[in-house]
């Protein structure tokens, strides 16, 4: 006959309320701010991802939702692409812009590495940077001789940026821009061809005053609406430092909760006001190069973890996400109009790069079917119409090329309005819906 078990029942208590502790915690840990009432600080929510019509973007609406299908989108694709009605919840005031017509003082701050080229710079912006508006703080980040370099060429832009904020603190301009060495890139603002350059003399010194802190790209993917969930077990290659994120984060910010999810547009170009950085003491910035120079993740991860704590670091929100039509219309002077005006020219981005896309697959089957005539011929013989050749449809090259024509036209005629109608403070006010009144500038 079996005995009864004669344990302790102070230990099966105790065994008893460690299991339901870790069942607890393995369900749901993430779901922790939101039980105790941080889900919209920390995270947009499901409700507020799911509401809403308009196809682009327009906070001033209250009718935002998100792509059913956000695997199916890709960069231009406005038409398929809706932004939630979630906003940054910064405990910094609102900062005030001089008066109408007043000059701004700004600095453009790059990391450099041997061989990239930033002669665009100076060929650019030369005549910015002669009247004295706008210097220059390149930090060669693999040159120890150079006037301007890191501690240590770690992190990639994130060692110089940190550095210049520390470098620069007592001798700050109005506006300060980061920004990555290369004049074009994939992530820059489509309206202005993934330009640096132009993006620098569109910037508003304005709304950088007025918001303290602004991420350079106004499009929102990659990053927005709901894209790093510190913790997450699962790795995903475009998302490779998401795994890392919950143990950076206790490091980096040992008194914040961690957040649920963290959003902001990527890719660590941004502008800050000189208000915007002596809100944080400057020991703040010397801590988290501390932690840059001593963390065991690579150069990779550890800039990459940066890139969607920027947001924290300046605003004290993990989520950043304002309006795209704000972004351009208020942020670099190029005003659709109205929401629904804004998501029509990327309807018709969208469309052209489906074509042009078209296009380069019908010159390339046109092509191989050509060069296999060619084979054919010089083997003294021709096709046998047996071949498995994927022959394009005759004359549809000469119909995707007056489509296309008719889209450039259109685009730069909208392209060309918005940028007048963005002159106007009154309408750049409107479009970031925010009051105004005579004599304000931008």
């Amino acid at each position: 006959m079996l005995r009864r078990s004669t344990i302790p029942i102070a230990i099966v208590s105790g065994l008893t309320t460690l299991l339901l502790f870790i069942l607890f915690f393995s369900v749901s840990w993430r779901s922790i701010p939101q039980a105790i009432g941080l889900g919209e600080t920390y995270g947009p929510t499901k409700e507020q991802i799911k509401s809403g019509e308009n196809i682009l973007p327009d906070l001033r609406t209250g009718k935002q939702g998100v792509a059913a299908d956000p695997n199916a989108w890709r960069e231009g694709d406005g038409a398929h692409f809706k932004e939630p009605k979630v906003e940054s919840q910064s405990p910094y005031p609102v900062g005030v812009t001089k008066p109408a017509g007043s000059n701004y003082t700004g600095r453009l701050v790059i990391p450099k590495m041997e061989g990239e080229d930033t002669r665009w710079i100076d060929e650019q912006l030369g005549d910015i940077l002669a009247s004295g508006q706008m210097t220059t703080a390149i930090y060669h980040m693999d040159d120890p001789s150079a006037l301007l370099h890191p501690i240590k060429n770690k992190g990639n832009e994130v060692m110089a940026y940190l550095s210049y904020l520390i470098d620069f603190y007592e001798d700050l301009p109005d506006v300060s821009i980061f920004m990555h060495s290369h004049r074009y890139g994939w992530h820059n603002n489509i309206v202005f061809n993934k330009d640096s350059a132009l993006m620098v003399r569109h910037l508003s010194p304005e709304r950088v005053t007025r918001e303290g802190y602004m991420n350079l790209r106004c499009h929102w993917y990659p990053g927005c609406p709901d894209w790093m969930h510190p913790g997450a077990i699962e790795r995903i290659y475009e998302k490779q430092e998401e795994h890392i994120l919950a143990d950076s984060w206790a490091e980096l910010f040992p008194e914040d909760m961690i957040p649920t999810v963290l959003a902001q547009p990527c890719c660590s170009q941004f502008a800050l006001s000189r208000e915007r950085i002596h809100a944080i003491p400057k020991e703040r910035f010397v801590s988290l190069r501390e932690w840059l120079l001593r963390t065991e993740l690579s150069n990779f991860l550890s800039g990459r973890v940066f890139e969607y704590i920027w947001q924290f670091i300046f605003t004290s929100s993990p989520f950043h996400c304002p309006s795209m039509s704000a972004c351009y219309c208020d942020g670099y002077g190029v005003c659709f109009g109205d929401a629904e005006k804004f998501d029509y020219y990327f309807e018709l981005n969208f469309n052209l790069n489906e074509y042009l896309q078209e296009l380069h697959l019908w010159k390339q089957r046109a092509e191989a079917v050509a060069e296999a005539h060619e084979q054919a011929r010089a083997q003294g013989g021709e096709l046998s119409g047996e071949e498995s050749l994927d022959v394009p449809e005759v004359g549809r090259d000469q119909w995707l090329k007056a489509e296309i024509r008719k889209l450039e036209l259109e685009m730069h005629k909208r392209r060309e309005a918005a940028f007048e109608l963005g002159r106007d403070p009154r309408q750049r006010a409107k479009e970031a819906g925010r009051p105004w009144k005579d004599g304000d500038g931008f």
